[in-house]
């Protein structure tokens, strides 16, 4: 991160964190990216909570650089707080998550920043029995989002970002540049995403965003999604539609899964074309599945970012392992997570200040609007 940029993103966070600080000042533990540009926000939620404890969520790509960049900026969590490995399987189990949270933080009031619902399974156990007091749940994606929503009662508040109108800029510029990428591969190929027929897995905004770049590049674009009226939505916007997801995939040579959900299982990629080439824009928990691709498939590097997979009479294409593709950068940094990022700020404060019911909670707009003006004056007007 340049100089500058770091500067300007200090600034905006020290803003933020004046004007969202509790007044009841919570401890809480942080699931999220460790990734150079994530630093300044983990630095901030240590500002206005005592961060006792941050899970580092896997990486969305793949590549040398990135992952130096990664590991580099674990390395410096690790001289700030106290960094843990974030295992879905291991907090799976009430018992193991309660003696994480007893260990971090003992008779303390907590706010849990939440990302995939990593404490959904958990978290009746959590209020009930965690000698602190466990004040609520800030919620950043939509898979956690369905998760605490699915629950026909909630034992603490849940507030979450995931659906904010904040995110949408961001989640727009993503759906962008998973195609972007998929484009640049497949030129190297000589072909490009309109030369195939293209099926997006998932309606929502990342949905709508990859749908809409891919017939701006000529493509022929297939909708699925299991809400009927994210379907109606698509079939609005002129999309062809299925409710047959595996007759689907069954003519899908570019698959992008855009659900925020486990989209694909093993068995699902033998019905793909031959040469079928699938990306993901959703995050590492919702990733393509393998465990379940029959024994007889091989693995060969194609290019740096995709592997081919390849049996006696069937081969397909995957890209980053089906790791979620990352807005394209360039040489500066992103600025518009960081409207989210302060949102979950906000979030904080009402669960600490506030102390909402025991429901599903959205921070209040005007909140948002105050994040966004705030935005604007850091990194837009002049």
């Amino acid at each position: 991160m340049k100089t500058g940029e770091r500067a300007r993103l200090e600034a905006y966070f020290a803003r933020t964190a004046w004007e969202f600080a509790p007044s009841l000042v919570p401890s809480s533990l942080l699931v999220t990216r460790l990734a150079p540009e994530r630093l300044p926000f983990v630095r901030v939620v240590g500002t206005v909570s005592r961060l006792r404890g941050v899970l580092p969520e896997p990486a969305s790509g793949s590549g040398a650089a990135s992952g130096a960049g990664d590991r580099e900026a674990k390395r410096e969590a690790e001289r700030l707080f106290a960094v843990d490995e974030l295992s879905r399987e291991r907090f799976a189990d009430p018992g193991t998550v309660l003696t994480y949270l007893e260990t971090r933080a003992a008779g303390e009031p907590v706010v849990l920043l939440d990302a995939g619902g990593c404490f959904a399974p958990s978290l009746d156990v959590l209020c009930e029995r965690f000698s602190g007091t466990v004040l609520g749940v800030v919620e950043d994606s939509d898979s956690g989002h369905r998760r605490y929503a699915a629950r026909e009662k909630l034992p603490c508040p849940v507030v979450s970002v995931a659906r904010s109108p904040l995110r949408e800029p961001e989640e727009f510029l993503l759906g962008q540049s998973v195609v972007s990428a998929a484009e640049a591969l497949l030129r190297g190929w000589r072909e490009t995403p309109g030369a195939r027929p293209a099926l997006v897995l998932g309606f929502g905004r990342l949905g709508g965003s990859v749908a809409s770049a891919l017939r701006a590049r000529g493509a022929r674009v297939t909708v699925y999604d299991t809400d009927p009226e994210r379907r109606a939505q698509a079939l609005a916007q002129e999309y062809a539609v299925v409710a047959d997801r595996a007759a689907a995939l069954e003519t899908a040579a570019l698959v992008v899964c855009a659900s925020g959900v486990l989209a694909l299982r093993g068995e699902d990629f033998r019905v793909l074309p031959d040469g079928a080439f699938v990306t993901s824009v959703t995050g590492p928990a919702e990733a393509p599945d393998l465990s379940g691709l029959p024994d007889d498939y091989s693995r060969y590097t194609a290019t740096r970012h995709v592997t081919r997979y390849e049996a006696d009479d069937h081969y397909f294409y995957l890209h980053d392992a089906g790791a979620a593709v990352g807005v394209t950068r360039g040489a500066g940094v992103d600025p518009y997570p960081v409207l989210a990022q302060a949102e979950t700020l906000a979030a904080l404060r009402t669960l600490a200040d506030g102390r909402p019911t025991r429901a599903l909670h959205e921070v209040p707009p005007a909140d948002r609007r105050k994040i966004a003006a705030l935005w604007l004056h850091y990194y837009s007007e002049r």
